[in-house]
């Protein structure tokens, strides 16, 4: 095998945290096996935390992967990782690699302010404490109409799931939950002027620039739609 491939935290079935060993299992496998352990981090680099997920975890991947993240959501992409792996792009490798949007100067001069604004002190402590105040808010309001939701956030990322589990650790779990129950909830949020993500498989994200009025409101508009889904 020549290489492993794996979000840290899923995003793209929903909001999914890895069961407790999963990471160091892999990292020692792949090891040992001498396959390279590869870190989508797409999703959860820099909103999770600043060192990304693998920091959370404690797992030094091979390689990691970056998305519009490090532009500011301008087109921008990135990858890095071990020196000797590195070592084979060109120009000190042979391995070529360039894209036309590479170094593109309005996106990195996005992602440097991203950058700066991230090193802030303080602000994953107050992006994870919004993030968690929507979740709470949120998971209150379905518990409050009778509504089964799982519910799971690391600092600015959350998901929602209905199902009656009281956490979601596979991709088996967000298959069988309500997506039908989803779509109610998404449409009836639209309505109310609220934009989520439109599948029940995606992640969620709380920004900087979310405050107490947002996220106030969020929760306002969950809670009228949960007590019509009750009905």
């Amino acid at each position: 095998i020549a290489c492993v491939i794996v979000e840290p935290i899923a995003g793209n079935m929903n909001m999914v945290p890895p069961v407790a060993g999963f990471h160091e299992t892999l990292r020692a496998l792949c090891t040992s096996s001498g396959t390279v352990l590869i870190f989508d981090e797409v999703m959860t680099g820099f909103r999770v935390a600043k060192g990304g997920a693998q920091s959370l975890f404690g797992i030094i991947p091979d390689l990691t992967t970056l998305g519009k993240i490090v532009g500011g959501g301008m087109p921008a992409a990135a990858f890095g990782g071990r020196a000797d792996i590195m070592a084979s792009l060109a120009p000190v490798g042979p391995v070529y690699q360039a894209g036309t949007l590479s170094g593109n100067p309005v996106a990195m001069a996005a992602g440097l302010a991203t950058l700066e604004l991230i090193d802030e002190p303080g602000f994953y402590e107050s992006l994870t404490k919004k993030t968690k105040q929507l979740i709470d808010g949120l998971a209150a309001a379905a518990d409050d109409a009778g509504i089964a939701m799982a519910t799971e956030c690391e600092g600015g990322m959350f998901g929602l799931v209905f199902t009656d589990a009281p956490s979601v650790r596979s991709f088996d779990q967000v298959a069988a939950a309500d997506v039908e129950r989803f779509k109610q909830f998404f449409h009836g949020m639209l309505g109310e002027g609220v934009y989520l993500a439109p599948s029940a498989f995606e992640a969620g994200f709380v920004s900087a620039a979310h405050g107490d009025e947002e996220i106030s409101a969020t929760i306002a508009a969950a809670s009228r739609v949960f007590a019509r889904l009750a009905n």
